[in-house]
């Protein structure tokens, strides 16, 4: 573990002090406590990260007059690791439901590698947060460890095993108390049962996910009515939900071609590192309280919109989204981390605008009301208005229309094509979608055997 952090360096959730210094520990203490927890490695210079020489009672008593300056005082847990050139103290500091100060009056929090003071406003925000408590460990009555997917949570401990390349010793159900997933008498908690739960929504109906695609650029479609033609609501633990949601995304996105050189490349209609942020953020961030209001993800022809229940949690506002982090629900965030959904804390969203700006995309917009939280990906891309099923004049299925659109687009369309298009159905369905639009007189067939493809009549 401590060679991976020397690796890795410092950042959100982990510090580094060559030597004890009072100042320094009170602040970080308080900061770590103040947004997602994090350890204190004493004994390893930040610069060079070489190993230095630590007395733990030098640290300890350092520990004891820092926490002295901490108001009110923070939690904490210490440990010791021998290394080859001297002990170094590890210093656990969880994260907290009370809004923590120095005892100059100072309230900070952690910035990537920094400790920040906050002004007023901010500090009254963040206040305002702590206060709600901390939803998602409440035990969830009613349930018990027969609710929990045993394939779930041998998965999660793979994983888990993988990302801290350690063997978990421990038994399950200590795997599951360190997660955060059940309380000390074995009640699974919010965060367990949307993790590992058998079926999460049977007792947080909340946690579902709305899947929308419109036709169009307008959720309606002629004479008021819908104007969609995809409806689906996604349910289970929160790594399956991401899993469906992905994929129904990627079978709603157009594909181009790009020919770079003499290689031809397909580039799909939003960076994936761009969408999948969207929705695990929504997942993880969401605020699991509020009932009766699922997550949406709402596709049109020129943007994707996925929205969250739950305001911006903490001290987190529009203009410093970029820069700063906190989580509403750290222990969800951890296990989602441990999956590899989310690789550093912090920089998700850094890397979702620059993969949009890559990608000839504007920045993504973010849109924030008290009860609600959402992010847009658009496509400025020129496009052809889809028809819908009555301008074509006979009935037809979405995967026809798409095709249909694609000819309109692209000139022509082969089996091959249209396989790309809708990848999760069978090619049987496919070619038989494409002999009905023959026999319907709105495509041609040219060609024969690989050589076939059809066009507009």
């Amino acid at each position: 573990m401590l060679r991976q952090w020397l690796k890795r360096g410092p950042g959100q959730t982990l510090a580094f002090m060559a030597e004890p210094d009072v100042d320094q520990l009170a602040e970080t203490l308080v900061a770590f406590a103040n947004t997602d927890g994090g350890t204190i490695v004493v004994g390893v210079d930040p610069e060079t990260r070489s190993l230095g020489l630590t007395l733990p009672e030098e640290v300890e008593d350092a520990l004891r007059m820092a926490l002295a300056r901490t108001r009110p005082v923070v939690r904490t847990e210490w440990s010791m690791e021998q290394t080859t050139s001297g002990p170094v103290v590890l210093i656990r500091v969880p994260r907290s439901t009370e809004l923590h100060s120095l005892d100059d009056g100072r309230v900070l929090i952690r910035s990537n590698i920094h400790n920040r003071p906050l002004s007023g406003d901010a500090i009254r925000q963040l206040a305002a947060t702590k206060s709600s408590g901390d939803y998602e460990a409440e035990p969830v009555p009613g349930t018990s460890l027969a609710d929990f997917e045993p394939d779930i949570v041998d998965e999660y401990r793979h994983h888990w095993e993988e990302r801290q390349r350690r063997t978990w010793l421990g038994t399950t159900e200590e795997l599951l108390l360190a997660a955060g997933a059940i309380t000390e008498d074995k009640t699974p908690t919010v965060a367990g049962l949307l993790l590992f739960g058998k079926d999460p929504q049977f007792h947080l109906p909340q946690a579902e996910l709305d899947f929308v695609r419109f036709e169009g650029m307008e959720p309606r479609g002629p004479e008021g009515l819908p104007g969609y033609g995809r409806r689906e609501r996604v349910r289970g633990p929160l790594a399956r939900l991401l899993e469906r949601a992905w994929d129904l995304v990627r079978q709603e996105m157009r594909v181009e071609a790009v020919v770079r050189g003499l290689q031809r490349e397909e580039r799909l209609e939003y960076p994936p590192f761009a969408v999948r942020e969207a929705l695990v953020n929504a997942v993880a961030h969401r605020d699991y309280r509020l009932t009766g209001r699922r997550i949406e993800v709402r596709m049109f022809d020129d943007r994707l919109e996925v929205t969250s229940p739950g305001g911006l949690p903490g001290y987190i506002t529009l203009d410093n989204i970029v820069e700063e982090h906190f989580s509403r629900n750290p222990r969800i965030v951890n296990g989602l981390y441990q999956w590899g959904y989310i690789e550093e804390l912090g920089l998700g969203i850094d890397r979702m605008i620059e993969d949009m700006l890559a990608a000839g995309h504007p920045k993504p917009e973010f849109k924030a009301t008290p009860f609600s939280f959402t992010v847009i990906l658009r496509n400025r891309r020129e496009r052809v208005t889809p028809l819908s099923r009555r301008d074509w004049g006979v009935p037809l299925n979405p995967r026809q229309i798409r095709a249909l659109e694609y000819v309109e687009r692209e000139g022509r369309i082969t089996n091959r094509e249209y396989r790309q298009l809708c990848p999760d159905v069978s090619p049987e369905t496919l070619r038989l979608d494409l002999a009905d639009l023959v026999e319907k007189g709105l495509l041609i067939k040219v060609g024969d055997k690989r050589g076939t493809y059809y066009i507009l009549k």
